[in-house]
Formats: C-alpha cells, sequence, structure tokens
C-alpha cells in the first residue's frame, strides 16, 4: 500500500473502526452503524490505502484489530464519550438520562438480583431501555458486547473495572413437600441429585459436591443454577443454590447451614471507558448501590 499524501482521519472513520473491533464482522458492524456490509467494506478499504497500512486482520473468525486499530479505538471511545456528554449538555433537562444499556448476567442473578433493581430505577429514569444478555460465558466487554457484566467469580478480569457485590453464599436445599427432610438421608446416598455438571463443570457447587459426595450421581444434569431451584421446588431431588436465590421461595426447604468452601463472589464489571457514558454511569451506579445478597 502507498499513500501519496498524508492521510487525514475523520470522525466517521474513527467509528467505522470502532463498530467493526466491537462487532468483528461487516455485516455486524454495518447493523451497528446503520448501513450495509459493503459500506462498511468500503470505507475500510479507503481508510486502509489512505493509511498505507492494515487496521484490520482479515480471518475465518472475523476482522481482528491490529495493534493500530486498538490505539484508534481507544480515541474512538474518547470521542463516543464526548459527543454523549455533549448531547447530555445540550438536553433541557440534563437530570435525564436516556439510551441503551446492555447488561449481561446469568438467568439466576438476573431474576433475582437485577431484574428487581431495573424495576426500581424505571420511575428515576424512564427513558433508558435495556438490553439483557443471560448466559454462563462472560460477553465482552472489550468489544462493547455489553456495557455492564454481573457476574459470579473470585478473579475478574483485569482489563475491566468493577466492585465486589459481596460473597455468594450457597446452601443445599430440598423441596418443601415432597423432598427428603433429613440430611441423613442425603449422606446414605437415598437422594437424588440435581447439578449443572455439564454446563459449568467448574462451578464451586459442582466441586463441592463431588468433594464431600463422590460417589453421588446426579440424577438430573442442567445448564443453570435456576433450572437447579425449580427442579428441587417439584421435589426431584436435593441441589446446592444460594441463599438470594432461594431466600423469597417458600416451596424450598435448607438441609445445611451455608457451605463456606462452596462460596464465591459476585462482581459488577464494565470497562474503563464505558464508566464514563452517562446512561453506563447512571445504571451501574445504582446497580452497585441496590444489589444485596443478605
Amino acid at each position: 500500500m502507498h499513500a501519496p499524501t498524508q492521510y487525514s482521519l475523520s470522525a466517521a472513520d474513527l467509528q467505522t473502526v470502532l463498530a467493526l473491533a466491537r462487532a468483528g464482522t461487516l455485516a455486524d458492524a454495518g447493523e451497528r452503524l446503520g448501513v450495509d456490509a459493503s459500506t462498511v467494506f468500503r470505507s475500510l478499504q479507503r481508510l486502509e490505502r489512505g493509511l498505507a497500512q492494515r487496521v484490520f486482520e482479515r480471518t475465518r473468525a472475523g476482522y481482528l484489530p491490529t495493534e493500530l486499530a486498538q490505539t484508534l479505538v481507544e480515541h474512538a471511545e474518547q470521542m463516543e464519550a464526548s459527543i454523549e456528554a455533549a448531547r447530555t449538555a445540550a438536553q433541557l433537562r440534563p437530570e435525564l438520562v436516556s439510551g441503551r444499556v446492555r447488561i449481561t448476567t446469568t438467568d439466576t442473578v438476573l431474576h433475582a438480583l437485577v431484574a428487581p433493581a431495573l424495576k426500581a430505577l424505571k420511575t428515576a429514569h424512564p427513558q433508558l431501555h435495556y438490553e439483557l444478555q443471560t448466559g454462563n460465558e462472560l460477553a465482552s466487554l472489550t468489544r462493547r458486547d455489553a456495557d455492564i457484566a454481573v457476574r459470579a467469580t473470585k478473579r475478574p478480569p483485569q482489563h475491566l473495572v468493577g466492585k465486589c457485590v459481596g460473597p455468594i453464599r450457597v446452601a443445599l436445599y430440598t423441596a418443601k413437600k415432597g423432598g427428603t427432610q433429613r440430611l441423613a438421608d442425603v449422606e446414605a446416598g437415598h437422594t437424588a441429585w440435581i447439578a449443572p455438571d455439564d454446563a459449568l463443570p467448574d462451578h464451586p457447587s459442582v466441586v463441592w459436591r463431588k468433594r464431600h459426595y463422590p460417589k453421588a450421581v446426579p440424577a438430573y444434569r442442567v445448564n443453570s443454577i435456576l433450572t437447579v431451584a425449580e427442579l428441587v421446588a417439584l421435589g426431584l431431588g436435593v441441589g446446592i443454590l444460594p441463599l438470594f436465590l432461594a431466600r423469597t421461595r417458600t416451596d424450598l426447604v435448607r438441609l445445611t447451614e451455608p457451605l463456606d468452601d462452596a462460596q464465591t463472589e459476585l462482581w459488577l464489571l464494565t470497562h474503563p471507558e464505558s464508566r464514563h457514558l452517562r446512561r453506563v454511569a447512571a445504571v451501574y451506579g445504582h446497580l452497585a448501590a441496590s444489589l444485596k445478597l443478605d
């Protein structure tokens, strides 16, 4: 590539680089920008010709940002934050916060903690909208697949900023009706287990059961802790559940004291640049103040 004259980067160029770095594909980047994939491709070609170097590497997995692209992304994020701050300053009522906030978490944490907290935020900021993603994998906050993550972990990624909400304490539960009411039956191997072995093989509850009940083979293997709770409540077996999930349910009975060696932590995480966006800061601050595990 040869550049006859020095190329002048534009705001549109930075927006294209930012969208493609976050999305990874031309089609997804186009969707973020409101244009088609061919327009993104032409914009990228023009940029790379102008700079006389690659901005993205083309791979089977998609478009991977080069070191240059990562530098441009940092400037694009600063521009994005500045634009949002300018829009806020231009509002007649700057106390109002609007826009879309993407939150990633597990279904258990969403239903038991995050959704109730967002309901309380609705009155203060009715113009906020949410995109809620659930799954066991941590969506990439670096690529902005999400703005905020609420995750159970003892080792949050170092490139993110966040707050430890507190310890997630767990215990062994059974059904109030139709379930075993004696821990001795569990210890004798007379009770079925419900566990997320296949979906979460390293989950603290799985590790704890294998350590303390090595001969116990789950009768039901599921892909979420919320499903463990539902099956336990039906009387299908016993399962290890977070205290915050079981505390409001009348169909569950605790068989043990909290299991200290199965405890983990709940973290509220975001990207260093995202926390300066007013819409993200408003939701992050509310969640930090309102999420309660006890």
